[in-house]
């Protein structure tokens, strides 16, 4: 379900309406409020000597409430308007919410975490069709980023940047090297995935660049990467062996991968993601209804 096509929707149809009620409707329940009005003031003297003062001000009170209220359909139409174009223009242009569905960022985002999403970071896009019209920034190595998935633009995935334009991306048993400098690596604890009920190889990876993270590999799983898909944009850029594989990122696309990386199908399988199909970067897990402290910024 496109969620953002549903809220431009509604934003057109409340916009319409709120837009003819002020220039049309609500002049004309004015003047039908007048006419009621002054009709009542003739008639209040007569009214004087049975009703006291007080109660025909609240009559009179009434009947301009009653000629003055919006029909059912514009009270739920034209009155919403400022509540929606507020949630379309801070989801489309500011934060947007994500609910994390699976395990493939793991150690970093558990399932059930609630994040945000950085919209603006890398450029200002149109809502709906998410071209960029204001070049703000790009998405860098070691970025956890929102996508569209490339094979299936209604669904939006979560991963880490490893690749930008123009890199050189080796994966090779279990070990990442970005244009022949290779990532540093220090052995943490073994991490209890408590979803799998199983023990991970728990390390923390420091990318070419600087940016530290942590990233989970099973010991019995193999280098190589199988069920790869033999299609996918640019696939003569990548070449794949028993150890694993080798890619050149092209121009205006980006090399993810899931911090869990023996449980992940990201671009090692599906190949890369174009600038057209990004999202923005997550920057902060704002609640998790069953850990509570999992509450704030990652890496």
């Amino acid at each position: 379900m496109n969620f953002a096509l549903i809220l431009f929707v509604l934003v057109v149809i409340t916009g319409i309406a709120w837009v003819a009620d002020k220039l049309v409707f609500e002049r004309q329940r004015r003047s039908v409020a007048h006419l009621a009005l002054a009709e009542f003031d003739a008639r209040r003297g007569d009214m004087q000597a049975v009703h006291g003062s007080t109660e025909l001000d609240a009559s009179r009170a009434r009947l301009a409430e009653e000629k003055l209220r919006q029909p059912w359909w514009l009270e739920y139409s034209a009155s919403f308007f400022p509540v929606i174009l507020a949630v379309f223009v801070l989801r489309s242009f500011v934060v947007e919410p994500f609910k994390i569905p699976s395990g493939s960022m793991i150690p970093t985002l558990l399932i059930g975490d609630f994040i945000l999403v950085n919209k603006y970071d890398y450029g200002i896009r149109l809502p709906v069709l998410n071209k960029k019209v204001l070049d703000v920034g790009t998405p860098q190595r070691g970025d956890v980023m929102v996508f569209r998935y490339p094979k299936d633009e209604s669904l939006d995935y979560i991963k880490r940047v490893v690749g930008v334009p123009g890199d050189v991306v080796r994966y090779e048993n279990k070990k990442l090297t970005v244009n022949g400098k290779p990532a540093e690596y220090s052995a943490l604890p073994d991490y209890l995935d408590e979803e799998r009920l199983a023990y991970s190889k728990h390390f923390t990876e420091t990318l070419p660049g600087g940016v530290a993270h942590g990233i989970l590999n099973d010991a019995d799983r193999p280098a190589f990467v199988a069920g790869a898909d033999p299609d996918f944009p640019f696939r003569e850029n990548c070449t794949y062996n028993q150890q694993g594989l080798t890619c050149k990122v092209p121009e205006g696309h980006y090399f993810v991968m899931g911090d869990n990386r023996d449980n992940s199908l990201d671009s090692r399988y599906w190949g890369f993601v174009p600038d057209k199909n990004v999202v923005g970067k997550a920057f902060v897990i704002w609640m998790n209804l069953g850990n509570f402290g999992r509450v704030g910024s990652f890496k």
